[in-house]
């Protein structure tokens, strides 16, 4: 598939994060936002953005509990 190139002007941190996360996917910036382009004209990302607030949504109560018992102190649900 031939190639076209972009242009864009962004600020320093997001430039210095998208090579940040493109080295850490083992990918080029080109392909990195090739493929942040391809997942959200796809609908991909926001499927899953949709999915992960359905299942927070579902299990709040259990990570809630969980975060409650690291923060009580030892012994303090003897009896």
């Amino acid at each position: 598939m031939a190639k076209t190139q972009l242009g864009a002007r962004v600020d320093e941190d997001v430039a210095e994060l998208a090579k940040k996360r493109a080295a850490d996917l083992g990918l080029s910036i080109g392909d990195y936002l090739a493929r942040l382009v391809q997942d959200d004209a796809s609908g991909l990302r926001a499927r899953a953005v949709d999915a992960a607030a359905r299942f927070l949504a579902e299990h709040q109560a259990l990570f809630d509990e969980a975060e409650d018992a690291q923060h009580t102190p030892r012994g303090a649900r003897a009896a």
